[in-house]
């Protein structure tokens, strides 16, 4: 297709989507942004089916005007992360809900919300918020992030000075059928610092959340999410990160079902001896399955080291999509960046489309990327079964076990341990181990 065709359906695609969005009122700080990401946006448009970054996923439902009604079945969850101190910050249809939250005030940790941030005049938050997002439009443009800039109306805003006492537990309810929900969090971890962000729950019947990481120096941020069972939900999340020297940056999310779900984490490590790990597994069943993790992940520091694992058991004609990118910049030397993206299909119908890459302009690296799909094992499978263990539950401790490798990505044994007797629960496994 010419580059002008393509253009006009972005274009089109946008006046689509545009009329029924209002930018919010805010300070002088905010106010510029915002308006700064309508203008960005204005020149991309929105993606099409036609877009090579969304060749494996259809970005349609993100971009209608209206979202597509999402029935509650499978809405409601159970909590995750249940005997894990904790604060919990709830939204519901992504509405900020205070009597069912904690109190913001944590030790080692500023917390308010995007809204209340947004009405000063002058907030820390102005070199975080959008900027992020806006460098990560380079080489690849994402235009959903830009429209959440633009147009979200409230979020979290985190700045961590020291150790966090507990984790944040951000839990995203929905009580609507045609919520369609726009959050923008931002996070900044202070030189020294560390905190950890919990995630459960899908947004809205339509979501879509941009989360910016500011890491500093010698910094730690540790994130870990469940989005739920919400079969009929449309989700898109972004999380942007950029890494000091010596800081560390790990994220996991467990995607149980869902007819559309893509997860993107782009992440810049500009600082010498960075760490970054993104991982991610996924339980999908049924043909109306849909599930997209996207990564991008450039070494711009000496001796910095990145992994990407991701695990997805594809059942009965589910869909599930790996795109993940090492980009290492001339002088990036000692970089260490490993990927792995791997499948287990339960039957025929089932399919995982992977797009894995590596670009490297230094030469002293220690680059590496695979990409399987497979069945159970069979051998497995029979020692098992000679055992006197029944076919399904069988088949449900191959795909544990499986899982687990993404799992053990999961610093902290209580929250590993959390995610594991999920899964557990979900196949049946936990009154038996």
């Amino acid at each position: 297709m010419a580059r002008a065709q393509l253009k006009q359906l972005k274009q089109d695609a946008l006046a689509q989507r545009q009329p029924v969005l209002s930018m919010p009122e805010g300070g002088e700080w905010i106010s510029a942004a915002r308006k700064d990401a309508a203008a960005r946006l204005d020149g991309m448009g929105l993606p099409t089916r036609r877009d090579e970054y969304w060749k494996y996923t259809r970005p349609d439902a993100l971009t209608s005007a209206e979202p597509v009604a999402a029935s509650m079945d499978g809405a409601a969850h159970s909590p995750v992360f249940d005997g894990i101190e904790q604060l919990k910050i709830v939204f519901v249809d992504g509405v900020f809900n205070a009597d069912a939250s904690d109190d913001l005030a944590l030790e080692g940790v500023e917390i308010s919300r995007l809204a209340d941030a947004a009405a000063a005049d002058i907030h820390w938050a102005k070199d975080i918020y959008g900027v992020l997002e806006t460098r990560g439009q380079t080489p690849v443009e994402r235009p959903l992030a830009t429209l959440n800039t633009a147009y979200a109306n409230d979020g979290l805003v985190i700045r961590a000075t020291g150790t966090a006492a507990k984790p944040i537990h951000v839990m995203y309810e929905r009580t609507s059928e045609t919520s369609d929900v726009i959050l923008h969090h931002v996070v900044k971890v202070e030189e020294g610092a560390s905190v950890t962000l919990l995630e459960t729950g899908a947004a809205g019947a339509r979501g879509n959340t941009v989360t910016e990481v500011s890491v500093a120096d010698k910094a730690a941020f540790h994130h870990v999410r469940s989005q739920g069972r919400d079969h009929n939900r449309q989700l898109l999340t972004h999380m942007f990160a950029q890494l000091g020297e010596e800081s560390t940056f790990k994220s996991f999310t467990l995607t149980p079902q869902g007819v559309m779900t893509r997860n993107e984490c782009i992440l810049e490590l500009t600082g010498d001896d960075a760490i970054a790990h993104v991982a991610g597994a996924l339980m999908a069943d049924g043909k109306d399955v849909h599930q997209d993790d996207t990564i991008f992940i450039t070494h711009d520091a000496v001796n910095c080291e990145s992994r990407q694992v991701f695990k997805k058991v594809l059942s009965n004609g589910a869909t599930g999509v790996f795109q993940g990118k090492i980009l290492v910049k001339q002088g990036a030397q000692k970089t260490d960046g490993y990927q792995i993206s791997q499948s287990l299909l339960l039957d025929e119908d089932s399919q995982f489309l992977a797009k894995p890459e590596l670009e490297i302009y230094a030469d002293d690296v220690a680059c590496s990327h695979g990409s399987t799909s497979g069945a159970i094992d069979d051998d497995a499978l029979y020692y098992l079964r000679a055992r006197g263990v029944p076919k399904r539950k069988a088949q449900d401790l191959l795909v544990l076990a499986f899982l687990a490798e993404a799992v053990d990505e999961i610093e902290a044994e209580d929250l590993r341990e959390a995610i594991l007797t999920r899964i557990r629960i979900w196949l049946d496994l936990e009154d038996d181990l």
